[in-house]
């Protein structure tokens, strides 16, 4: 999905995208809502991980970001800044993703349409890498369970802090921590195994 024509800023590889957790606005301030082409511009690229994280494909993660901006778009007046803005777009990703793997079960193999990669750079030797360090973080995380894989992934990933993260998953803190814990190893061990000992 493209407001102004390209992917790129929404498609980037998880190790190159930034975390957004520091975007998140003052409940208590009293501040009028944001305009949505601020939730946008300062929010896509957490949604983007977020999608993928919960299961999204890469054919499909476009027109989900798009359906949750539609959302967006469609609730934000109601938007009371009582919780961070990253809270309430995770619940809205969270219900589109749910959308999204149910009706993949459902619509058996339909022939994927052709997905256009398109690329602002020329493909060197570094950029291969981190495309490839990615696709590997991306692989060994779908191999989580989903509840320790969305903690791992706001936790390590969009750099939350544990506290804020139980708080979005309406988690007791320390189920939180152990979800963490058990995920980071599961991760750890998962690595060993891809990467040849010298």
């Amino acid at each position: 999905m493209s407001r102004d024509g390209s992917t790129a800023a929404a498609a980037l590889t998880l190790i190159e995208m930034p975390s957004l957790a520091a975007h998140v606005l003052d409940p208590v301030s009293g501040a009028a809502a944001p305009s949505f082409d601020a939730v946008y511009d300062a929010h896509v690229g957490f949604v983007w991980r977020v999608l993928r994280t919960l299961g999204v494909t890469e054919t499909q993660i476009e027109d989900a970001v798009q359906d949750v901006f539609v959302v967006v778009h469609r609730r934000l007046c109601e938007w009371e800044g009582r919780a961070a803005i990253t809270t309430w777009l995770f619940a809205i990703a969270r219900r589109v993703a749910s959308a999204y793997r149910r009706r993949a079960t459902t619509t058996n193999n339909r022939t994927e349409a052709l997905h256009d990669e398109h690329v602002a750079h020329t493909d060197t030797f570094a950029d291969m890498s981190r495309a490839q360090a990615a696709a590997t973080v991306l692989e060994i995380l779908q191999q989580l369970d989903e509840d320790k894989r969305i903690v791992f992934a706001l936790v390590e990933l969009e750099q939350l802090s544990v506290p804020e993260v139980a708080q979005m998953l309406d988690l007791n803190l320390n189920t939180a921590y152990s979800r963490l814990r058990l995920a980071r190893r599961a991760f750890e061990l998962a690595v060993r195994a891809k990467v040849p000992t010298p």
